[in-house]
Parts: C-alpha cells; structure tokens; sequence
C-alpha cells in the first residue's frame, strides 16, 4: 500500500498528532473537532483522511482502537511506526529503514504510482517524512506484502541424488549417524514501481547500496 494522502504544509503535523495523544478522543474526528484543538486552517483538513489512511479513525470519523492506542504515551510512537508500514508498506520495501536521505526514490515512487506531478509527489513525500520524524519504527512488525511469500525449498533440505545415506561404516568400521549441516539462504524480495522514469529506478537502487550493501 501506497496512501496518496498529503497535507500541502506539514509545519502543523507533529502538533495535531501530539494534540490526539493530550487531549481526549472525541466520539467523531471531524473538522469541527479540528478547529477545537486550534487547528482551523483548510489546509489542516487535509489530515482527516490521512487519519483514515493511518487506520487512525474509521470511513464515518469515530477514533479506532489504533487511535486510542497511540494516546498511551509509552508507545504512541511505536504505534505510528506500526500505521506507517501499513499504509506507505510500499516504501518499506525500498528501505527497511528509510530516511531523509532517501526523499529522492521516495518522491519518485509516489510519482510513478500515483502518476502525480514533481510537486504533489514532494507534498506526499513531506507528508510521510513528516510522520517519520515523530515514529519509532524499530522493533515493529514488518510491512505487509500484496502476496503471501512462496515457500520455496532451497538446497540442503534433500540430499542431492546419489548422495551417500548419512548413516554410513567409515574406514574405521565406525557404523552411525553423521551430524546434518543445514544450508541456508536468504532471498531479498524488491517490489519496483512500474515506471519509465530510469530516474526513480536510479533512486531506488542507490538507496539500496547507501543502506543495505554497504552495511
């Protein structure tokens, strides 16, 4: 998942989300309750749906569990690690652990996606830069993939054809049972966008040697 959900100006951000952990939780989060907590601008408005992208409030406004979750202040910022890889999980697999350093191939990955100007792409990528500013997403659940992982049988789960059977007499008449190594791989799954732009494929995979290889 990708939110195309974004606020044109983000200074206000931080503050709203830090008004729904001080305040109480209304029975509907609506622009009305915006303006009650001091935010009346139009541009705020904005945030409502993001909210709703967040898994923060439901389709009609009233606050979900997720939303009184975040209220807890013991772990409001994991609680927004976990709502932002739901919602930008699209993100998380360019980087585990993205950055402002990667605003580049994010910005194009909300632009080729969403098929969006060079602006509104930098608004969505404010928008979630923002909110991962105030988020802890360490030792949160991994992001959720369109499909279900293929479970694959790599090598060393069957002796290879022909292999001698484990149980075997050496040359010292010793007749037992060898110890089994497993051979084990790991595969790195990267969801690119379908793009033209050579750009955002330049973006991605320099990300990738910033973050990942060079680790």
């Amino acid at each position: 998942m990708l939110s195309k959900k974004y606020l044109n100006s983000v200074k206000n951000l931080p503050a709203i989300m830090k008004k729904i952990i001080e305040g109480t939780a209304p029975d509907k989060f609506t622009t009305e309750h915006l303006k009650k907590i001091g935010f009346a601008s139009s541009n705020d408005r904005a945030v409502l749906g993001l909210l709703k992208d967040l898994g923060f409030i439901s389709e009609n406004g009233g606050p979900t569990q997720r939303y009184h979750d975040y209220r807890n202040t013991s772990k409001s910022s994991k609680v927004l690690g976990e709502a932002l890889k739901d919602a930008y999980s699209e993100i998380f697999h360019i980087n585990e652990k993205p950055s402002q350093s990667d605003r580049p191939a994010i910005t194009g990955l909300f632009k080729s996606t969403h098929n969006v100007s060079d602006q509104v792409a930098g608004y969505m990528a404010n928008t979630f830069l923002s909110l991962l500013s105030i988020a802890d997403i360490a030792g949160t659940n991994k992001p959720s993939t369109k499909k279900d992982v293929d479970k694959t049988k790599t090598e060393g789960e069957h002796p290879e054809a022909g292999a001698e059977n484990p149980q075997q007499t050496n040359n010292n008449g010793f007749n037992g049972t060898f110890p089994i190594v497993p051979n084990l791989r790991y595969n790195i799954e990267i969801h690119l966008p379908s793009t033209k732009d050579i750009e955002v494929y330049n973006a991605i995979f320099k990300s990738l040697r910033e973050h990942l290889l060079n680790e």
